[in-house]
């Protein structure tokens, strides 16, 4: 609303000045009051639209104040709602990673548990001892001599057990192991070497690598002659002594292979026993029959039988350092050619003495991703 005052001209007034012969004084004075009037309206409407003006002024520099405020509070709610949709897209990653690291530790926990039985249930006198350890090397040294004991009461079997070194190749790098340590020795010397593959010359550098820690020891078992180990006994309601006769009559019996008992250990929990024999070597004839038979009540029941071993680690040792017959190589170029193409482009490049090259032992290759290389200890 325009609140704008018109001239007392515009609002149909005329001020004239009369004549004074024609007006008398009292309209004189009169005309005089009503213009006072007119004026104070004036002076107070002028007021009044100043201060709308102020009001109006303020009330504009509000508004934008609020319009400014309410647009940080949106951004500032879409900022939230973004970093809390970040967040529980995280949280889910990492528990979706934490589950599948769980149920991988319980598959090699499982793994572990069927080699460590396995092991246990094919030890035998006629065949080498077997322990299936992952990344390692298992080779058996000797009978270890018993003459401190009756002759057929323990056997005594040392083997050296040397871990392998995993060594991680990188994409476009290449391992190569040669026959002779001159020839890995004098091409990483030469450094850059220059390979054609794919109808492109590519330089590529020939570096030493350093491996990781590696350890080795011996694994001293012994397999004793007057003991075994027996499991997958029944739950039997039954107190735990006449468990413990029923045992001892079951492997006194000379037809189940067995002989004079002289102790049983037996553990209802685990459903499990230690029978020790008083003849030394009673218990060889349970090596190669794992199962037998266990009649209680009536009833016929299969138990397990395996000679009780002991088993402890001796010379334990670490070693590491440098591949002195290998060579890592950094920079092959990437090529359309198939892995096995390139691989056999480079072993045939550095199988020549021209390239200061020699016999190759083996080769490795990555084009893309990564994989893990293992190494022996060299003799």
């Amino acid at each position: 609303m325009d609140l704008s005052l018109l001239s007392l001209k515009d609002n149909g007034f005329h001020l004239t000045t009369p004549d004074p012969p024609d007006t008398s004084k009292d309209e004189m004075e009169s005309l005089k009051q009503e213009l006072e009037k007119w004026k104070a309206s004036f002076e107070k409407a002028e007021k009044l639209k100043a201060d709308l003006q102020v009001c109006k002024l303020s009330a504009d520099e509000e508004y934008v104040k609020q319009q400014d405020e309410m647009r940080q509070l949106k951004e500032l709610e879409r900022n939230l709602r973004k970093e809390g949709i970040m967040s529980r897209d995280t949280h889910e990653k990492e528990l979706f990673i934490l589950n599948q690291e769980n149920s991988k530790l319980k598959k090699e926990i499982e793994k572990l548990k069927e080699d460590l039985a396995e092991c246990n249930s094919e030890l035998s006198w006629d065949s080498k001892i077997e322990k299936k350890i992952a990344d390692m090397k298992v080779e058996f040294i000797h009978m270890e001599d018993t003459k401190d004991d009756f002759p057929d009461t323990n056997t005594r079997c040392v083997f050296s057990v040397t871990s392998k070194i995993p060594f991680k190749l990188n994409q476009n790098q290449a391992l190569l192991a040669f026959e002779d340590a001159e020839v890995a020795q004098r091409l990483i010397k030469m450094g850059k070497h220059s390979l054609h593959l794919d109808r492109k010359t590519t330089d590529v550098k020939a570096v030493p690598f350093t491996l990781g820690m590696g350890i080795k020891f011996e694994l001293h078992i012994t397999i004793s002659g007057k003991k075994i180990d027996v499991s997958e006994i029944p739950e039997l309601s039954l107190p735990d002594d006449w468990v413990r006769d029923k045992l001892e009559l079951n492997f006194y019996k000379s037809e189940h292979g067995g002989g004079e008992v002289e102790n049983v250990k037996y553990d209802k929990k685990s459903r499990t026993a230690v029978i020790t024999f008083l003849k030394p070597g009673a218990a060889n004839s349970f090596v190669r029959s794992t199962k037998c038979p266990f009649s209680v009540n009536g009833r016929q029941y299969r138990l397990h039988v395996s000679p009780s071993t002991n088993v402890h680690l001796e010379k334990l040792q670490l070693y590491a350092g440098i591949s002195k017959n290998s060579i890592l190589l950094k920079g092959i170029a990437e090529t359309e050619d198939d892995e096995e193409s390139i691989q056999d482009m480079i072993e045939i490049h550095f199988q020549k003495p021209s390239n200061g090259g020699g016999e190759t032992d083996r080769i490795k290759y990555v084009s893309k991703g990564a994989t893990w290389v293992c190494f022996e200890e060299e003799a």
